[in-house]
């Protein structure tokens, strides 16, 4: 006679650990075929545009490894439109109700979000970043040479590219906290991230090394510095460049858990 399962222990509602609610948000997030479709289309995105980018490079002189990961920048947008779409949709269901229920520490349930969401837009990022970076540079003709990751910034590069596109990520996450409504957190998403930015960047040079976007495009991928200041104001380093990242993504989810805390779901 076979002996009877060990019955499985359950948690009692508002005794679940961190990885226990970390597991909860990745079983959330693998679910969602949309999670997988949206990555995939922004990733293969990310490299076409690198690849026709090559294809038309015709000056040696220039950034080629800034070239390669051009299709990274579009890219955030997928990924911090993803990253909103986290929070707003248990909103969106009512399914916020039933996991603060589950979970009463708030906090750490923006935390397992973060966690798991962020682990996931890493890695595909960081492949997005790779992947473009050879596809661009093996598109390469006009017998320009492809940069090599040996080069001096060349893996800085490609590693903080990948890495932005988890911070813009989150911080879509966070404004999916603070803001709880689809469209209005992805409209001062984008709004914010793109549209402010350039304008800001165009009216006031000075503020162009602060703005997301631009931090992306002019400081984490570049290799070499910007050769005219008129054109091309002093833009942050690439680790600076990327604290600032770091810095918005964190005041969001910050903002964001303590709003969730103060407010009803």
């Amino acid at each position: 006679m076979m002996a009877a399962a060990a019955p499985v222990p359950r948690v009692p509602p508002g005794h679940y650990r961190f990885w226990q609610a970390a597991r909860m948000e990745w079983i959330k997030l693998r679910t969602l075929r949309s999670t997988w479709w949206t990555l995939g289309i922004t990733a293969a995105g990310s490299v076409a545009i690198g690849a026709a980018v090559g294809l038309g490079t015709k000056n040696a002189a220039g950034d080629l490894t800034n070239n390669a990961l051009a299709g990274m920048v579009p890219g955030l947008l997928l990924a911090g439109v993803l990253g909103v779409l986290t929070m707003t949709s248990e909103y969106t269901s009512g399914m916020i109700r039933a996991t603060l229920a589950a979970i009463p520490r708030r906090p750490a349930v923006l935390a397992a979000k973060a966690a798991v969401f962020g682990a996931v837009t890493l890695a595909v990022g960081e492949a997005a970043a790779f992947v473009s970076f050879f596809a661009g540079g093996a598109t390469l003709g006009h017998g320009i040479s492809a940069p090599t990751l040996g080069q001096p910034g060349v893996l800085r590069a490609v590693v903080l590219s990948g890495t932005s596109f988890c911070l813009i990520g989150l911080l879509g996450l966070g404004l999916g906290a603070i803001i709880r409504h689809t469209a209005a957190a992805a409209a001062v998403l984008i709004g914010g991230v793109y549209v402010a930015a350039q304008a800001i960047g165009a009216i006031v040079q000075a503020a162009a090394a602060y703005m997301p976007i631009l931090i992306v495009g002019n400081s984490v991928s570049a290799t070499k510095a910007c050769a005219g200041a008129k054109q091309c104001p002093h833009f942050l380093s690439a680790w600076a460049g990327l604290g600032m990242l770091c810095l918005y993504a964190a005041a969001a989810l910050v903002i964001g858990g303590w709003l969730l805390v103060r407010r009803d779901a």
